[in-house]
């Protein structure tokens, strides 16, 4: 570790430390009762209609691990610190919140007035004055335990060779994963499907390789050929087809959300977005094998050799990187900082849902609630991310 992230170490649990002490102190500060009426009669109501149902005591469960149910829970904050700092409206992630002028907009339905924001705002640099309440926070964060998480899901498991099962129809399975099948149609005391006939069989097969249905002429030619080769035949004729480039590119362009205009309000193009699209068709007509198919597109413009066009004979790997800059985009944002942390949450999300199968931009905002995935983990990639240039 690095004396940098050394220091990072440090300094959370530092944080973790103070919050801590607030969360388990039992006096809160003292106010006079001009503070305590501010409050009861002019916040405690802003407090209670807009942020209830979401961050009151009677919330269940409470949004993002903040309660406002006391000042002390007020103080210790939720999944992303301390809420408020007294006395300094301007650093306080509260008053953040609710002016819209930061990652979070709260509430998130409306903004309030801005008599309502005055009235918050003043409320925090008067010290947040609260009345005397001897009580524990209700904020419970539940630890974060990267091992564990690791440990208790299959999908986190190193993979493992499986024996397949035995079956009583020995003469059915044609390939050992057609056992796992077989086993379970078993289990359930059902039969398999006989075989389809052959004019079935060749509109399934056309259909599943190019999206298009045979000619009358070609499903009359299979259904008379005797010879039993006739099918793999069909099958190699297909494989070899433009077609199937074209159809099964259709659903790889869907896992990285291919677009050629970049929607929002004006839906600008893409420039060359097409070259993406082909790129793909090619790869898949030309079988290109699928680990060399997720570098390229990963980091296809750091490939040393990189695969080339085969009659134009340019670099081929690195329009696979194309897919990076497709998502929701404006033409002028008024917040560049948001416009592009929104921008690259989007490639995070679809990098890692496209290529690893799961959801890392649900850590953008707190440790993530159902994977082996910290916040620490979305930034890291974020930062990588960052540094990389269209």
């Amino acid at each position: 570790m690095n004396q940098f992230a050394l220091k990072n170490v440090i300094v959370a649990n530092a944080i973790i430390a103070l919050q801590a002490v607030f969360c388990t102190c039992v006096h809160a500060a003292q106010f006079n009762d001009v503070d305590i009426e501010f409050f009861e009669n002019q916040v405690r109501p802003i407090l209670t209609e807009h942020c209830g149902d979401c961050h009151g005591a009677d919330a269940d469960p409470i949004q993002g691990g903040f309660s406002m149910a006391s000042r002390a829970s007020m103080l210790a904050g939720g999944d992303t610190g301390p809420a408020i700092e007294p006395g300094k409206p301007g650093d306080s992630l509260l008053i953040d919140a609710i002016n819209y002028r930061g990652y979070y907009e709260m509430p998130p339905d409306s903004r309030l007035a801005d008599d309502q924001i005055e009235i918050l705002t003043q409320w925090v640099a008067k010290g947040a004055p609260w009345p005397d309440q001897r009580e524990l926070s209700t904020t419970a964060t539940e630890e974060f335990n990267l091992p564990a998480r690791k440990a208790e899901h299959w999908c986190w498991q190193p993979i493992r060779k499986m024996q397949p099962p035995e079956v009583l129809r020995k003469n059915w399975p044609l390939d050992p994963l057609d056992n796992f099948v077989l086993a379970r149609l078993e289990a359930a005391s059902l039969q398999p499907a006989e075989d389809a006939d052959r004019r079935s069989w060749i509109r399934r097969v056309y259909f599943d390789l190019i999206g298009l249905p045979p000619t009358p002429e070609e499903i009359l030619a299979f259904a008379n050929d005797p010879v039993e080769s006739a099918f793999a035949t069909v099958v190699d004729r297909l494989l070899a087809s433009d077609h199937f480039g074209e159809r099964w590119t259709r659903y790889w362009m869907d896992l990285v959300r291919y677009a050629e205009t970049y929607g929002h309000e004006f839906d600008y193009p893409i420039a060359h977005a097409w070259q993406y699209r082909d790129y793909l068709i090619r790869a898949f007509n030309e079988d290109v094998p699928f680990d060399e198919f997720i570098r390229e597109q990963i980091a296809g413009d750091l490939i040393q050799d990189p695969r080339r066009h085969p009659t134009d004979h340019y670099n081929e790997s690195v329009l696979g990187t194309g897919f990076w800059f497709m998502g929701e985009a404006t033409h002028g944002p008024v917040d560049v900082k948001a416009d592009e942390a929104g921008r690259i949450d989007n490639q995070i999300d679809v990098m890692c849902k496209t290529f690893l199968g799961v959801t890392v931009a649900c850590a953008r905002c707190h440790d993530h609630k159902f994977d082996a995935i910290s916040t620490e983990d979305y930034y890291a990639l974020s930062g990588f991310l960052q540094s990389s240039r269209r």
